[in-house]
Order: C-alpha cells, then sequence, then structure tokens
C-alpha cells in the first residue's frame, strides 16, 4: 500500500488510451504464473521505468495510476529461447574460436524478430555456428534499429561442441593447460610487482625521514592496485569461465560424450550446462541419474524420443527432471514456424508426463539462467524486468492465444487501451 501511494506522485493523471512507451501502469489480469513463486490469481502488476516494481493479488491502486484491466487474461514472463540462430545464416566448420561473437551477423530488420517477438520470444540467445569451441553466445531481445538496440549481454556463455574422441578432450584440456599457463604469468608478475612496490617504499620512507615529518605525509607512499597482465584473446573466455564471469555451455549426443567429458575436465569446476541434441533414438537416458545427482542444467528440444532398438517411448525432459537436473526448452527446430509453436509443443510434453511448473521455468527462468541473465529476466518478480507476455488462457494449451507483449515496460504487440 505504501509503495503505490508513493508511486502516485509519480503517476500523471490519464483521460485517455495507455501510454505504451514504458511509463508507470497497473496492470490487472485473471491470473499471473510468476514461474518463482507459483501462480497468482487476480494478479496486480505495477510497471516503472522497463522493471516490475510490484506484484501481487488484488493490490489497491492508488487514483491516478492508468490502470489495464483483462480478467479474462493470463499473464507470464516473456519466452527465453537460449540457443537459436534465428535471423542469422548458419555456417558449420571445425574452429577454435572461444573470442568470437556471433553480433556482427545480426541484421535488425529480418522479419523472423518481429514475428518471435509477436509469438512472446523476449530473449533470444544466438549462438555461433560450429564445432569445436567456435565462440560465445550473445543474448539478444528481437527488437532495435539497430544492433547496439538488440544486444542484451554479449557475453552469454562459451559454446563447446564435444564428442566422445580424443580431438575434443584434447582441445579442452589444451585450453584449461592456457589457463593454468596465464595463472603462473599474473602469479610471477604480482610477485615482481610487489617487490619493486616494497622497494620503492623504503627508498620513500628514507626520503621523508630526511625532508622531516612536516613534508611525510605529502610523501605518504601511495599504493597503485596490482593490474594483472592481459589474458590472450583465446585463453580469456575460459578464465571468465573458470572466474564465474561467463558460462559454458556443452554440446553432446550421446552417453559416451558425457563419460568423456568427465574425463577431460578432471577435478575443475565451473559452471556449464548441457545442450542435448535430441534424436530419435538417443542414449543419453543411460546417464539421467548421474547428471541430474549433480543438478545441470540441460537444453533440449521439446519431443518425445524412442528406446534404442524399440518403438517405446520415452519422455526424457520429464526423466531428467526427476532425477534433479534443470530443464531448459529450445524450439524442435531452428525455425520461426517453430519458435510460434514452441509453448503448443512444451504442453505436449507436459501431457506425456513432464511437471507443469518444469515446463514453465524450461520456457523462461531455466534458459535465462543458461544465458546468465536468470536474476533480470525468466519470472514475474519485483525488480526484474518488465519481458511479460500476455494470453487468452493457460500458456500451455493448443489454443491459447498471444494477446499482447510487453518488452521492458513497452507494449510492442497486441492492442492494449486504459
Amino acid at each position: 500500500m505504501t509503495i503505490l501511494t508513493t508511486l502516485l506522485a509519480l503517476a500523471p493523471v490519464l483521460t485517455g488510451p495507455v501510454d505504451p512507451s514504458g511509463g508507470l501502469v497497473a496492470i490487472k489480469v485473471g491470473r499471473a504464473e510468476t514461474v518463482s513463486h507459483g501462480p497468482i490469481d487476480h494478479a496486480v502488476i505495477l510497471v516503472d521505468n522497463g522493471k516490475i516494481v510490484e506484484i501481487g493479488a488484488d493490490l489497491p491502486v492508488a487514483r491516478g495510476i492508468p490502470v489495464i484491466e483483462r480478467p479474462e487474461w493470463v499473464v507470464m514472463p516473456g519466452l527465453v529461447s537460449c540457443y537459436t540462430r534465428l535471423g542469422v545464416e548458419s555456417r558449420a566448420g571445425q574452429e577454435f574460436n572461444p573470442e568470437a561473437s556471433p553480433t556482427p551477423e545480426i541484421d535488425p530488420r529480418h522479419p523472423d524478430y518481429k514475428e518471435a517477438l509477436e509469438a512472446g520470444v523476449t530473449t533470444l540467445g544466438l549462438y555461433p555456428p560450429g564445432t569445436g569451441v567456435p565462440g560465445h553466445a550473445a543474448a539478444l531481445r528481437p527488437k532495435g534499429k539497430a544492433i547496439g538496440d538488440m544486444v542484451v549481454d554479449e557475453d552469454a556463455y562459451l559454446k563447446v561442441y564435444f564428442r566422445a574422441n580424443s580431438a575434443s578432450k584434447k582441445l579442452v584440456r589444451d585450453a584449461w593447460t592456457k589457463v593454468d599457463e596465464y595463472d603462473d604469468k599474473v602469479k610471477k608478475a604480482k610477485e615482481k610487482w610487489e617487490k619493486d612496490n616494497k622497494s620503492k617504499g623504503s627508498d620513500k620512507k628514507e626520503e621523508e625521514k630526511k625532508e622531516g615529518e612536516a613534508k611525510a605525509e605529502e610523501k605518504k607512499d601511495d599504493k597503485k592496485t596490482f593490474v594483472p597482465p592481459e589474458a590472450d584473446p583465446k585463453v580469456k573466455p575460459f578464465v571468465q569461465v573458470r572466474d564465474g564471469e561467463l558460462g559454458m555451455l556443452v554440446s553432446i549426443t550421446q552417453a559416451a560424450d558425457w563419460a568423456h567429458w568427465l574425463d577431460a575436465i578432471g577435478e575443475r569446476k565451473f559452471d556449464y550446462a548441457l545442450r542435448v541434441v535430441m534424436t530419435r533414438e538417443i542414449d543419453i537416458y543411460e546417464v539421467t541419474e548421474e547428471i541430474g545427482k549433480r543438478g545441470v542444467r540441460l537444453v533440449m528440444e521439446p519431443q518425445i524420443t524412442l528406446v534404442p532398438g524399440t518403438m517405446r517411448q520415452r519422455n526424457l525432459a520429464m526423466e531428467f527432471a526427476t532425477a534433479g537436473a534443470k530443464i531448459a526448452f529450445k524450439p524442435r527446430n531452428d525455425t520461426i514456424q517453430d519458435h510460434v509453436a514452441w509453448r503448443r509443443h512444451v504442453g505436449e510434453i507436459v501431457g506425456a508426463g513432464l511437471a507443469r511448473d518444469a515446463a514453465l521455468r524450461g520456457l523462461t527462468l531455466e534458459p535465462a539462467a543458461v544465458l546468465g541473465l536468470d536474476k533480470q529476466l525468466g519470472s514475474l518478480e519485483k525488480g526484474k524486468t518488465a519481458n511479460l507476455l500476455f494470453l487468452s488462457g493457460d500458456p500451455l494449451e493448443p489454443t491459447t492465444n498471444v494477446e499482447a507483449v510487453m518488452l521492458d515496460g513497452e507494449f510492442v504487440f497486441g492492442e492494449v487501451k486504459e
């Protein structure tokens, strides 16, 4: 109540249509799927300056704050497609370019971005093409006149394409060896800096003695902060991964890849997710428990697979979630059509047994975490970016339509009036 009353002082008194350009507005809907804290019936969301500033059930709204009332609507966080090449031309090849970024390929005018936004996809994770370590992904908003307008984070995750062979293992081990070599370089540089600084400090102290106590304060030694040497551009992304500044997404296709990956990284501890490439008879279910007990996040398509050599179906997303893994869904195919059908496809997996809350997280909060943006996106919480998807009903029902989309607090799709 106090927050809303305070905001009244900031609110313009409107008599016409609500300004959709990102100003203060209260939105009343029948239900809010917060994702992080369960659903809220009769929800009120207060949005200002591109952020959610309050959310709750039947919150009072102070006089003068513009209100949009849609009791028939359901609101959820905007969808996050964390692994896509949407809007850019795919290229392949064996590469080791961890410093490379896909952002130069972006064409803000590409029609796929507008269609994705109208389908409720408010964040895209654009990954670099190729195998090996082809570069790092960038997080984008699918709207902007220039590339700079679209980029949310140019360092979303480092992509690694890993297979159960000596070449992949050598590539990973060599990369970490270079990180160790860089650490040694930093250590030696710091030791030299400390030695030089100590020597200068002693000389300075002697000078101050001679000049007398009156000038001692003026001549006081001002130690500078140690600045480590710059890492090689091909090493720096791995240093960032090691330091927790950058996530890693590791692409695997079979159970053997997982075992070899663990062998390649040894005892090193760092944040990574797995991109599990879904094939008709994928055998990754053999390591479900191992992956699950580690709480690893998996990026996968929402589709049913078969047990190898049989026609027996299995719901891998459900099995991994039950084992303790976190599921981040991507569209079945990297096309605009599959982005539009994405919610429906996830609904089919729920119909086959996946828990509904895990499915909603898999469309929003978990892929946001893959991009390193889960503190900003992926759920309806106070302080988070107001990327909102307004629907005609249950998000996972095939007959549910998109009514409106809000991006950074601004309505970018749908007719919305006070």
